[in-house]
């Protein structure tokens, strides 16, 4: 299906100079191939693409969560291993996708071990 979004609509939430097009690619195809058969408006995909190709712009280009001045220094959010909850674009996502798919993918299987 084609993009729902173009890079000035996702720009309107994240401030960032790279280029958007391979973020709202990967966006639009997880969608696609994860929620389009859900029966959710073609108005919240396209939210969801939005949020999602910012949340993936931001995994590329992290955000500082803290500087300091002297002896220049610099926390960026997030951690590896945490999915959409890396970024606040990411946890948008999850609040925009009623299906609770998105919040899923990546995520490792669960496992049962029974001890006798």
């Amino acid at each position: 299906m084609a993009q729902r979004v173009t890079p000035a609509e996702v720009q309107e939430i994240i401030d960032t100079t790279i280029a958007l097009d391979p973020f709202i690619t990967a966006a639009n195809l997880t969608v696609d191939q994860h929620l389009l058969n859900h029966g959710l408006s073609a108005a919240l995909l396209k939210e969801i693409e939005r949020w999602l190709a910012a949340h993936l712009a931001a995994m590329r280009d992290p955000r500082a969560s803290a500087e300091s001045l002297g002896d220049a220094s610099s926390t960026y959010e997030g951690q590896s291993g945490l999915g959409l909850d890396h970024t606040r674009y990411g946890q948008q996502v999850k609040v925009l996708d009623p299906t609770g798919t998105l919040a899923t993918l990546g995520a490792p299987a669960a496992t049962l071990v029974v001890n006798r």
